[in-house]
């Protein structure tokens, strides 16, 4: 008996540390800044990275788009990580999950053969809501964040302690494929307090983080000033031209390793907006550049994926108005949203080979795409037989002040004294629906700097007012970060201000729509739903152009917002997220009371 238990330790304490092995059996390397370059294994190295985020690709098409990126010349990925997707909430954090998994995605990265460059922010603008921000920070009525407010560092400090650890376990100095992180994003382009970027740089530090940092602004003389950090790689956004590299050395130390950290291969594109597109002979020509330059360079982004959910973000126009992103993150780029290989694409990957010996990679071969014609939606349920418990409050306040993201939020209050005229909602963000007694009265629209509606006489004694409100974005760039939704101040009519409201929250969660009660009211604000009978699955896009506004889920993902004032009318569904056999399809429309049909397409 004693025999057999030592032979048993003994083939336990054999498979521990084979194991154990195998982990510390990562080929270990180097990287470091000096003489203006960038040096792997103490030798030169360029860097070719192409820029992709993995919260706007599904996680089972994370490895193709990471081998597409290889397969276009590029030896390094870059990626953001939106602290908002990870910490929903103050100190819940979920780094493990589904498409949050963020080991798997520096995992694949490095099974690829590729180097990482890591863009951890806290803030990372992106065109993502709030700049990666988490929006439970704007539950603090006065804070200020991207500076030393206390509130926020106590917030960011949290964040970094939690994250530290996999950057670490990760860096190439231990085996991982993490060649540097960037501190901030742009800060030059927004503030000015170097103490906070000093903060930052050092908290890093303190949590153990010793790979190169890297700062990224525009090639401008008070962007680099505010933005950089001595001993700090410096990333221009963008560069090509020797003259931005000119300018950035007229800043900051000769020997300063400078890169490109992010040209731009395409655009974003705004609702209302014609779609963005860059040509290929401008980027070519400036790819060109850099190789010839043997400067270092990053693709953003390479691939764009998709604002699924409530995720993209927005900004401001010079005039001060509004603009929210699209639910496409095609952004013209190379691998479009589909993943598949563009003209462009395959331009650039012909460039690069040209200053390669050995061959590139074969191109991945594309996933399945799909159709199917038009089906019909049915009436299903409505929004004002689902509303949950109100809270009771004597004025409007923003979606974050009653612990709520995103979606949608109801006001509701009763008319005493002044019950027509001109209503004013101040500061309304984003897009209403304002009806009276029930009766829908007309839509208010930021994007169109609208703010006040006229309500008609009612022979109600005391009309019932109620406002549905729905966040589109919050801003992601720029000085007005602080960009709370909802009712953000007060309402007035005929400059009398409304008191005593029911506020309803309706994030709008893929729970919610899955316990909807169905109910045969026929008002605006409808949800219609069908079962799509699929043989086989593939990628697609819905078709959204017989619907006015609102958002579509499909076997319980959220794709995303449509608008038929354009670009966009047709939606990405990730083959991965349909089956063979039924499909749910749920559509909320805020205007529709009769069901339109929808189609399948294979692009956009």
């Amino acid at each position: 008996m004693k025999t057999k238990l030592l032979v048993l330790l003994l083939v336990l304490l054999h498979n521990m540390g084979s194991s154990l092995g195998a982990q510390n059996n990562k080929e270990v390397h180097s990287f470091h800044l000096a003489e203006g370059r960038f040096w792997l294994d103490n030798k030169p190295f360029q860097i070719i990275s192409g820029e992709l985020h993995f919260s706007r690709i599904p996680v089972e098409y994370w490895r193709h788009r990471i081998q597409m990126v290889k397969a276009m010349g590029c030896n390094t990925v870059a990626c953001y990580v939106m602290w908002n997707y990870h910490e929903s909430e103050p100190d819940r954090f979920d780094f493990q999950t589904g498409n949050k998994n963020l080991e798997k995605f520096i995992q694949l990265v490095q099974d690829e053969g590729m180097y990482l460059l890591f863009r951890p922010g806290p803030y990372v603008c992106g065109e993502w809501d709030f700049g990666g921000l988490p929006a439970y920070l704007l539950s603090v009525p006065d804070i200020k964040v991207r500076c030393m407010d206390p509130r926020y560092m106590e917030a960011v400090n949290r964040y970094v302690s939690r994250i530290a650890p996999i950057i670490k376990k990760y860096e190439i100095n231990n085996g991982g494929p993490i060649i540097m992180v960037q501190l901030e994003n742009e800060y030059g382009s927004y503030g000015n307090d170097r103490n906070y970027l000093h903060w930052l740089h050092d908290l890093w530090v303190e949590k153990g983080i010793k790979v190169p940092f890297y700062t990224a602004d525009g090639a401008q003389r008070f962007m680099l000033e505010a933005g950089t950090l001595p001993g700090l790689a410096v990333g221009l956004d963008p560069a090509a031209p020797q003259r931005a590299f000119d300018a950035a050395l007229k800043v900051v130390c000769p020997d300063t390793s400078i890169f490109c950290s992010e040209l731009y291969p395409g655009w974003l594109t705004h609702w209302r907006e014609q779609w963005s597109r860059t040509s290929i002979d401008k980027v070519t020509n400036n790819v060109k550049w850099l190789l010839d330059n043997g400067k270092s360079f990053n693709y953003y982004v390479i691939h764009g994926g998709t604002n699924f959910g409530f995720w993209a973000g927005a900004n401001t126009s010079q005039s001060g108005t509004y603009q929210p992103d699209v639910t496409s993150y095609d952004y013209d780029a190379p691998i479009n949203e589909l993943g598949q290989a563009t003209p462009k694409y395959l331009a650039l990957r012909e460039l690069v080979q040209k200053y390669r010996k050995e061959p590139l990679p074969s191109i991945p071969e594309p996933f399945p795409v799909i159709s199917f014609p038009d089906i019909k939606m049915q009436r299903y349920a409505c929004i004002w037989d689902n509303l949950p418990t109100p809270k009771s409050l004597v004025q409007p306040v923003p979606m974050e002040m009653v612990n709520q993201s995103s979606g949608l939020i109801l006001y509701r209050t009763k008319l005493l004294g002044h019950k027509s005229g001109k209503l004013h909602v101040n500061e309304l963000h984003d897009y209403a629906t304002v009806f009276l007694n029930g009766e829908y009265i007309g839509s208010i629209d930021r994007t169109q700097g609208q703010n006040s509606i006229v309500l008609p006489k009612t022979a109600v004694e005391n009309p019932v007012l109620d406002i549905l409100v729905e966040g589109m974005g919050r801003i992601n760039f720029g000085a007005q970060l602080i960009d709370r939704k909802g009712i953000t101040d007060y309402v007035t009519l005929n400059g009398m201000t409304l008191m005593n409201w029911e506020v309803f929250s309706l994030p709008m969660t893929s729970e919610y729509v899955s316990k909807l009660k169905e109910t045969n009211t026929v008002r605006p604000g409808m949800f219609f739903k069908t079962m799509l009978q699929l043989d086989k699955v593939g990628d697609c896009y819905i078709d959204m152009q017989n619907f006015t506004k609102g958002i579509v889920y499909v076997n319980g993902h959220n794709l995303g917002r449509y608008w038929n004032v354009g670009p966009q009318f047709r939606l990405y569904c990730p083959g991965a997220w349909l089956k063979a056999g039924d499909n749910e399809i749920v559509v909320f429309d805020f205007h529709q009371t009769e069901p339109g049909c929808i189609r399948g397409v294979e692009s956009l």
